[in-house]
């Protein structure tokens, strides 16, 4: 082969490589895939005004993470955390209320991108949400017989529902169910009394939830007090004696007079609802005519504490002294002298018990609060759970927000000694 066509062939030898060597950048530059920025979901549209008021509201994020996330109403801030790759409320929604859902994430692609998304509520009227009133009282420090009672002034169908919703901590170990009476109230008791100086917190998370029928929960309740000491008052009515006991201990013997052969003192477990320096008590308010050998009508009765709804109370009851600790005169209540029924009204409180014996009247139940004379396989049949749930299956665990302004809260309870009206008609005066 002469030079010249040694060097044609090196020449195209070389143009070959360069081309090849060209083609294989080309296919390096086509064949890279580029990565994708972050999209949001979410269960709320933006601009939607109709969000159900039970909503928790959810975010998730597709080729990306999120980092942060908050939810804002002109009311306050809801509480939004991460859940796994989710970021989802833990609490519901209040009626007829803006809502601004925001946050950032970054995409595969390295990109930040953030989210601001504004959705609205539904309105509900009054007659669509269900107030729970509880008792006690917060910062009460009552009895080792006090029941926690729930009351809603509009009936509750999803009770199951609710009572997971429910629930009571306390400082010492207490085994407790909830039972309902009704669709519109539900109590609470241990199995046994309430270990003495227990603090417990009632947690009623229940705004916003649905109730049934178009109803929903309109407040969380956070209620906290203190079970104080140990005292029990036992009356046996064929002894017309009252023996007090605290912390197990018998530290007074009272002689008495309970209820004559035509109004017999109920028998059971009676707990202490509420005490009155001084009270009137008329039979005409429970349906006893004047002119009916039954009737009195009796002024400024002292240190009288409420056992029943029907009417009967631990009292003063300076006239019968003569028969107090050997015979049974009065028309229900138990009386006793004047200086004995002071030192009871100071060394009893709200939720003390007084369990009753020796009498052939029972306890009609709900006629104050009866919960004691329940036997437990029957009481934890009344709650609407097959289970006690555990405190920490209950979600959401918020803190509890304010109604909304356009209800009408429960006032507060009457202050010992005030004049008040009480159900059944008895007149209270200070």
């Amino acid at each position: 082969m002469s030079s010249r066509s040694r060097f044609a062939a090196l020449g195209l030898a070389a143009t070959l490589m360069v081309a090849l060597s060209g083609c294989g950048a080309i296919s390096d530059k086509v064949g890279e895939s580029k990565k994708p920025s972050i999209e949001f979901t979410s269960n709320v549209a933006a601009g939607q005004d109709d969000v159900a008021v039970d909503t928790l509201v959810r975010l998730e994020a597709s080729n990306g993470t999120i980092g942060r996330a908050s939810l804002e109403s002109a009311k306050g801030t809801v509480p939004i955390e991460q859940q796994g790759d989710a970021w989802v409320a833990t609490q519901r929604l209040e009626p007829a209320t803006e809502y601004t859902l925001t946050a950032l994430g970054t995409g595969k692609d390295g990109a930040s991108e953030s989210l601001e998304r504004t959705f609205s509520t539904k309105a509900l009227a009054l007659s669509e949400q269900t107030y729970p009133s509880v008792s006690p009282l917060a910062s009460d420090t009552v009895g080792v017989a006090m029941p926690v009672i729930v009351r809603f002034d509009l009936p509750v169908q999803n009770r199951e529902l609710y009572e997971k919703n429910m629930t009571v901590e306390t400082s010492k170990p207490a085994e407790g169910r909830w039972a309902w009476f009704g669709d519109r109230e539900v109590h609470y008791r241990t199995k046994d009394y309430w270990p003495a100086d227990t603090d417990v917190t009632v947690k009623i998370l229940v705004n916003s939830l649905p109730a049934g029928n178009g109803i929903y929960g309109q407040q969380d309740q956070v209620v906290k007090f203190h079970v104080g000491s140990k005292v029990v008052a036992y009356v046996d009515v064929n002894t017309y004696t009252l023996t007090v006991k605290d912390n197990d201990q018998v530290v007074k013997t009272i002689p008495v007079s309970t209820g004559d052969a035509k109004h017999r003192t109920r028998q059971g477990t009676k707990v202490i609802m509420e005490k009155l320096r001084k009270v009137d008590m008329d039979a005409a308010t429970t349906g006893v005519d004047s002119e009916d050998d039954d009737y009195y009508d009796l002024e400024d009765v002292e240190y009288a504490m409420r056992l029943t709804n029907s009417g009967e109370f631990l009292h003063a009851a300076p006239w019968s002294v003569g028969s107090q600790g050997r015979a049974n005169v009065s028309h229900g209540c138990t009386g006793m002298s004047t200086a004995n029924a002071a030192w009871l009204f100071d060394h009893m409180k709200k939720g003390d018990p007084v369990e009753y014996t020796g009498s052939p009247r029972a306890m009609e139940p709900g006629n104050g609060w009866t919960d004691w004379n329940i036997p437990w396989d029957q009481w934890i049949a009344k709650s609407a759970l097959k289970e006690a749930p555990s405190p920490s299956a209950t979600t959401p665990t918020p803190a509890a927000p304010p109604g909304p302004a356009s209800h009408a809260s429960p006032g507060p309870a009457p202050e010992e000694g005030t004049s008040t009206t009480l159900p059944n008609g008895i007149r209270i005066q200070g």
